[in-house]
């Protein structure tokens, strides 16, 4: 009886879980499109902008490169490469140069030594390691009804966690500095701000909604492990 409570809660969080991050996306790809269609006044294009912002902030060794994809976007600290999907490079919309610029807002990141953006750093191969072997060790632990183990992938599982927890005002963060940059360069007017604003803030919620269905997930988990236990 109680393994069967333990079951139906643990589908239920399934169900949950999977209309957050469908929401989540549906809206980021709702306002992306909408933002797409709508050229910024001064007409400068994603890779402009980014270069533009760059080389304000003294980063002129960071390239900026095309990359395939759509909302592929990203940073790469390593090779010290902003890297823009084909829209966003060579497009000169609102939502272009908006991600143009979040993309930035990450790079001077680095170069500041924000300090959420280190500690993010700092535990990433920890969560490498989180990520391959965390659901292997639950899988094992329910095969082999070593509840020990499963509790052990549990622990893996906070630290994915507890990465994208601190992943999230990264991400605000630079969107913030994104708009500033946007402002400051008048690459963009009051009234388009606004809608870069609202284009960021709705990326920025797939990044909670990660978080919401990590959390479910990790709850899934706890609830089947506590069935199994019931059960012995």
């Amino acid at each position: 009886m109680g393994y069967s409570f333990y079951d139906s809660l643990g589908y239920l969080l399934v169900i949950i879980a999977f209309i957050i991050t469908v929401v989540a996306d549906y809206f980021v790809n709702n306002r992306y499109h909408a933002y797409r269609r709508i050229r910024s006044k001064k007409g400068l294009t994603g890779q402009e902008v980014a270069r533009i912002i760059l080389d304000q902030h003294g980063l002129q060794d960071i390239y900026v490169t095309e990359v395939t994809g759509v909302l592929s976007d990203h940073y790469d600290p390593n090779r010290k490469v902003v890297r823009l999907s084909k829209d966003v490079f060579h497009g000169d919309s609102i939502a272009s140069v908006s991600i143009a610029a979040h993309e930035v807002g990450h790079a001077i990141q680095h170069k500041e030594g924000y300090t959420m953006i280190k500690i993010r750093g700092a535990i990433f191969p920890f969560v490498s390691f989180a990520s391959k072997f965390g659901y292997i060790a639950i899988l094992i632990g329910f095969i082999f009804n070593f509840l020990e183990l499963a509790w052990a992938g549990i622990g893996l599982l906070l630290v994915i966690l507890l990465f994208q927890l601190i992943t999230l005002p990264v991400e605000f963060d630079a969107s913030k500095r994104a708009l500033r940059e946007l402002e400051s360069n008048q690459v963009l007017s009051s009234n388009e701000i606004e809608g870069s604003r609202d284009m960021l803030k709705a990326a920025a919620m797939t990044y909670v909604a990660g978080v919401a269905a990590t959390i479910l997930e990790i709850l899934r988990f706890v609830l089947l492990i506590i069935g199994r236990d019931d059960r012995n």
